[in-house]
């Protein structure tokens, strides 16, 4: 569906878990919508949106790419290699999606006079930093998800300073919310969870499930994302900004709102013990703040 005179937004990874709820928010909001994804992630639940334009093309390849980018005004930037193991176990690979394809994404939006490109990143590259996580910390990464993640931030960074090309940095922590993908050691701990207790398996927590995670709903994230793009610009170009809930839930008190019945598997290497948001920033900035608690999501 076009609707002549209204903005045009570009959305990659359109089809996933949080790009799929940024889609609806765009086009409940009157933008027109192109929707991009090639289904490569280890996803259960991609969702296309038949009021958006979609296309199933890779984030590297640059000459099918741009010409998506034709009449659009703002680009989300989602699509990526976002589970922590293979990108460690592969780390070329992810890499080459969050890197070459970032460039890829900036690049098209560059030559086709995008107004702004708003870029979703990671709590990740906080890695042991003391917490809460305040935007002017430092990098920490543990490992190639994360560092590559980083990265593309310094594009953006790069983009801005070189190119003028307005970008905006979105840092998520823990995203939960429906379509949240259940497949997979890796999925989110969450959809982990849900899965197994509508299959009646014992939630399997790793290490002792004391490990601390801020969780911040998917339509926050959505809504976060549309304000990034729509703001009249204060502060330098490639700014980044936290998104998180400002507080932070044991994965053990996750798993007891769900199912008493829970068993217990090994530690993960490469991951942060605790994940914790300042949300100072955003909140001032943008007018920003999250609404829904993950406990109370859990309850409904």
């Amino acid at each position: 569906m076009i609707w002549p005179g209204n903005p045009t937004s570009l959305v990659t990874g359109g089809a996933g878990f949080i790009g799929s709820h940024l889609v609806d928010c765009l086009l409940e909001r009157g933008h027109n919508v192109v929707c991009v994804d090639n289904e490569s992630a280890d996803n259960d639940k991609f969702h296309w949106n038949k009021d958006a334009w979609n296309i199933n093309v890779d984030i590297t390849d640059y000459k099918t790419l741009k010409n998506a980018f034709t009449g659009v005004t703002y680009c989300f930037h989602l699509a990526a290699e976002s589970r922590l193991q293979p990108a460690i176990n592969n780390p070329i690979e992810a890499v080459h999606k969050n890197c070459v394809g970032t460039t890829t994404v900036l690049q098209c939006a560059r030559e086709a006079g995008v107004k702004r490109v708003v870029y979703s990143s990671t709590s990740s590259a906080y890695g042991n930093n003391p917490y809460p996580n305040v935007e002017t910390q430092p990098d920490d990464c543990l490992n190639p998800y994360s560092a590559s993640k980083a990265a593309g931030e310094k594009f953006c960074k790069m983009y801005s300073s070189l190119y003028g090309l307005e970008t905006v940095v979105l840092r998520y922590f823990n995203v939960f919310g429906e379509r949240c993908p259940t497949r997979g050691q890796y999925a989110p701990v969450i959809g982990i969870f849900d899965r197994q207790k509508r299959s009646g398996e014992p939630l399997t927590i790793v290490g002792d499930g004391s490990q601390k995670r801020d969780f911040i709903y998917v339509k926050d994230v959505a809504r976060a994302n549309y304000i990034a793009a729509t703001m009249p610009l204060r502060n330098e170009m490639g700014d980044v900004f936290n998104v998180g809930s400002g507080k932070n839930y044991s994965v053990q008190q996750i798993a007891d709102s769900i199912s008493d019945n829970q068993t217990y598997i090994a530690e993960r290497s490469g991951e942060m013990d605790t994940t914790l948001a300042d949300i100072t920033k955003i909140g001032k900035t943008i007018g920003w703040e999250p609404e829904v608690d993950v406990l109370e999501w859990i309850k409904q």
